[in-house]
């Protein structure tokens, strides 16, 4: 319990509050944009704590959730290809797409298995000659550098029947995006902690430098949040913007630069479609043209159907922050965890899925 019990003493957890309401005199809105942060903020009821000047939205920190239904299709048509197996994470199988997901297609005889880790779908591929093996990578920074270590590995070893569905984003950038739209008015970011691990505090320079909204980099803990948060409105209070890391336990200035070696290597920057924000120049990452043998989009023959989005579905209000699930007239009826409408009930980290395991704030769940 080394690190986790110490930042949850409910003591130091009310000497926080009591600052945090000793110096907070101006009408803020503060965005996380982990869908940890999502969790654990709404696991501790810490909105409910908070004074009511101050408001917590959620971003779009889940990378389940800003997947865009484009990138469920696809995977959806990579799946129905004969002699080809597609291996994601669990959290992708019931994500709807336009028509389908992988949870309906995996029913219907689709060869669609379940990994930990990108090493888990190279292992199918050594055990299986005869197939293709197709990893749907998402995710963020976090994820990134071990998709890229294992198509080093699988150049090195020779293994030609593997390849990715790549669907990364790269947080930074997007919070431009976010500080730029003036439905939503950010006054300071909680920065997530393990995207931090690997990027470091640089890439957030440009929140304070050219925009003037300070940014704090924070662990996941309760106590963590709180002195986050506390952070955060000292600098607002006082007048000033900068990057700052409470999460010095696991985060570093410089971040992980050996990750980001490996990163770089295998992908470049690409433009990325974001669920409920839409194309962002800079936010993705593609396979670097040496490594094209590895991309699926290039090395498979499929069919994506069109376009199409629930009409009913809000989840893009509510990653943007202008919304949230108590708007949605689909919330807790029509859409829930066991039969998700949009991408933000299906994942531990939605918000729509922290609305309903745990209640809206101010209310019991």
């Amino acid at each position: 319990m080394k690190y986790i019990k110490e930042f949850r003493d409910s003591k130091l957890a009310e000497a926080l509050l009591a600052e945090i309401h000793a110096i907070s005199t101006k009408e803020i809105k503060l965005m996380e944009v982990c869908g940890t942060h999502t969790v654990s903020i709404f696991r501790y009821g810490l909105r409910d704590l908070l004074p009511k000047n101050i408001k917590l939205l959620s971003g779009p920190g889940c990378p389940v959730c800003v997947t865009s239904n484009k990138s469920i299709d696809e995977a959806v048509g990579v799946a129905r290809l004969d002699k080809v197996i597609l291996t994601t994470f669990g959290d992708m199988l019931k994500v709807p797409g336009s028509y389908s997901s992988l949870a309906l297609e995996k029913a219907k005889g689709a060869d669609i298995r379940v990994v930990y880790s990108t090493l888990d779908a190279l292992q199918l591929a050594r055990e299986n000659p005869n197939k293709e093996v197709v990893f749907l990578a998402i995710g963020f920074e976090t994820t990134a550098p071990t998709v890229a270590a294992s198509i080093l590995a699988a150049q090195r070893e020779g293994i030609g029947n593997f390849s990715i569905l790549g669907t990364h984003k790269l947080i930074p950038e997007a919070m431009r995006a976010l500080i730029t739209n003036q439905e939503i008015g950010v006054d300071g970011f909680i920065c997530p902690g393990h995207v931090s691990t690997i990027i470091g505090l640089e890439p957030y320079r440009f929140l304070a430098e050219e925009y003037g909204v300070p940014s704090v980099i924070t662990g996941f803990e309760p106590l963590d949040i709180l002195q986050g948060i506390y952070m955060l409105v000292k600098q607002i209070e006082a007048g000033e913007a900068r990057v700052e890391i409470q999460y010095t336990r696991g985060v570093k200035e410089e971040g992980n630069p050996k990750a980001r070696e490996i990163l770089f290597k295998v992908f470049r920057r690409s433009d990325s479609a974001w669920r409920g924000i839409g194309e962002i120049p800079g936010t993705g990452l593609e396979l670097r043209e040496k490594f094209g043998t590895f991309d699926a989009r290039k090395k498979l023959q499929f069919t994506v159907e069109p376009l199409r989005e629930h009409p009913g579905c809000i989840c893009g209000d509510i990653l943007r922050g202008v919304k949230t699930p108590l708007e949605c007239k689909l919330f807790n009826k029509v859409c829930l965890p066991e039969n998700p409408v949009g991408a933000c009930m299906v994942s531990v980290e939605g918000t729509c899925a922290a609305y309903h395991k745990y209640g809206a704030p101010g209310e019991e769940a």
